[in-house]
């Protein structure tokens, strides 16, 4: 998906699509930004605000954001082990309210809201005119290993 964008204007990356998060930009901010979230919950932390979009002003700060995301969420589930896919996380929400899943729900959650955005960003693509990204599909992914 980043490599997709990376071709973007500035003024391509940022324009207001009229889409649940304005830009490409804000909608992948988003996407960093709720994956962020639910790994500081797993860790032990609870955000009281999401990452804001404009601490990303380009593609290169979103890629080096999330490959070091990237890294502590690899590291989190190497050490998660399988009896810790089934372990209940309490934690507070953004807006204050608690919250506890069971971890593969929310793993689960984390790809599913990936999968949404990453739809509405191939979207936004579409109607700068740009390329669309490389197929997300997870089948794709299959296929590919």
């Amino acid at each position: 998906m980043l490599d997709a964008v990376a071709p973007l204007t500035p003024e391509q990356f940022t324009r207001d699509m009229g889409n649940s998060f304005r830009s490409v930009r804000d909608t992948l901010a988003h996407l960093h930004a709720a994956e962020w979230a639910w790994y500081s919950r797993w860790v032990g932390a609870s955000p009281t605000a999401l990452l804001p979009a404009d601490r990303f002003p380009d593609v290169a700060a979103l890629r080096a954001g999330w490959a070091e995301q990237e890294t502590k969420t690899r590291a989190f589930l190497e050490g998660l082990g399988e009896p810790g896919i089934a372990r209940v996380f309490e934690y507070t929400l953004v807006n204050g309210q608690p919250g506890s899943s069971v971890f593969w729900q929310m793993l689960q959650h984390v790809v599913n809201h990936a999968t949404y955005h990453r739809g509405q960003v191939t979207t936004m693509l579409r109607q700068l005119g740009a390329e669309p990204p490389k197929p997300t599909d997870l089948i794709a992914f299959y296929r590919t290993r």
